[in-house]
């Protein structure tokens, strides 16, 4: 029992009683930024990554129906069988990986729970994760939560942010023993193919390693469809794929994600959610399910749109005189700031405070992020093409005073 401070005499603060690891773990650098903008009606937010579109009027009635149906009650751990027989059948249809819906597929409280459950079940302490970066912010800590210890790969724009074997291979110790891959990634765009997949499996294979990889954004690839490094010969059952609901089909605040893997692995995976979540919400998978049977022309709707404001974002970063490789896939460009001579920081601090434009400074998502800022192109055309002025005429403004 806590007792209050002033009684016990003893000058401890309540932040003491916290475990010193989670005292360690910063907030989120995305968070952190974007309590800035508050409810400013004047400010252009090209920072959170969240679909502008909402969900599709059928998933909704479809969950509004089963709540007047009396849908209101635990589903099995893992999650609805409908739901993941309809996973594994979509998983089967459009990535050419097949996962049995018996024991091989459980249902999360979305992407998120899914890579919580997957570090904790297979971290020791001290066991080493590594990880791409620039990176989406979460998987450090989550990596750090749980006794591991998050090692950076470095990846770079003239290499499209693509990871190489070569740069894998020199980041391996002998306590390496998870690889997160995140493609299509958050923060960069960038994708992998087929090629791209291969070396990096035979690091894999040659070191015995397991891999995570985060595929929420796997339906938004534009010139090329998305290669899941599960369907690579020899890596499904050292793959944990991850994914969910909430970029493709505009359901992020719906918290539906799933993550697929050897039955060994989610067995035990299990066992955490069982103990933590219980299961995912009942009406929460009923839309989900609804999602893939009834809407996949929607989400191709809103793919073919975002890819219309992928192109107007890169061309306008490119004629303000901003580098910017082009994105392939997820729904973020990641232009290049160092000719501006400022900090990733500085520059979207200015930015917001002069210009009235929220982005996310490159540097939260890792050092390879510095110089570089995220900017999320789910938002509207004139809203794209708004802030690209504004940040065009912050840019001039910043080289004249240089």
């Amino acid at each position: 029992m806590i007792v209050n401070e002033q009684t016990t005499g003893n000058n401890k603060t309540m932040s003491s009683y916290l475990a010193p690891l989670v005292k360690q773990i910063p907030p989120s650098g995305i968070r952190k930024f974007f309590d800035l903008v508050g409810d400013n009606k004047d400010i252009i937010t090209l920072g959170v990554g969240e679909p502008d579109f909402v969900t599709p009027w059928h998933m909704r009635e479809a969950c509004v129906y089963s709540l007047e149906r009396g849908m209101t009650s635990y589903t099995s751990n893992a999650g609805m069988p409908k739901l993941r027989e309809a996973i594994s059948s979509y998983l089967d249809t459009q990535f050419d990986t097949k996962y049995d819906p018996k024991d091989e597929i459980i249902v999360t409280v979305g992407g998120s729970e899914a890579i919580d459950l997957a570090l904790r079940a297979l971290i020791v302490p001290g066991d080493e994760i590594l990880i791409p970066e620039p990176s989406y912010v979460a998987y450090s800590p989550i990596a750090s939560i749980g006794g591991g210890i998050p090692v950076g790969v470095e990846t770079y724009a003239k290499d499209q942010f693509k990871v190489t074997a070569e740069a894998l291979e020199a980041s391996i110790t002998p306590k390496s023993k998870v690889v997160i891959l995140c493609y299509p990634s958050n923060p960069t765009g960038a994708i992998m193919t087929y090629e791209d997949w291969l070396p990096i499996a035979e690091v894999i294979k040659k070191h015995d390693l397991i891999v995570i990889a985060d595929e929420i954004y796997a339906e938004l690839t534009y010139n090329q469809k998305h290669v899941s490094f599960a369907s690579i010969p020899d890596m499904k059952d050292r793959t944990i794929l991850v994914s969910g609901f909430s970029k493709a089909f505009a359901m992020t605040g719906w918290r539906i994600g799933y993550m697929c893997g050897h039955p060994e692995l989610i067995a035990a995976m299990l066992k955490i959610h069982q103990y933590t979540v219980m299961c995912a919400p009942a009406m929460g998978q009923v839309a989900a399910l609804e999602a893939l049977t009834n809407g996949l022309g929607e989400k191709d709707r809103m793919v073919e749109s975002y890819n219309q404001r992928r192109r107007l974002i890169v061309q306008g970063f490119r004629d303000i005189g901003l580098d910017c490789h082009e994105p392939q896939g997820a729904f973020y460009a990641f232009p290049s700031i160092q000719k501006t001579g400022l900090s990733s920081d500085l520059f979207a601090e200015r930015l917001l405070t002069e210009n009235k434009v929220a982005a996310v400074p490159g540097n939260v998502f890792g050092p390879q992020g510095e110089g570089f800022l995220r900017c999320s192109y789910a938002t509207s055309v004139s809203q794209l093409s708004e802030a690209l002025e504004r940040i065009g005429n912050f840019v001039y403004k910043v080289q004249k005073e240089g």
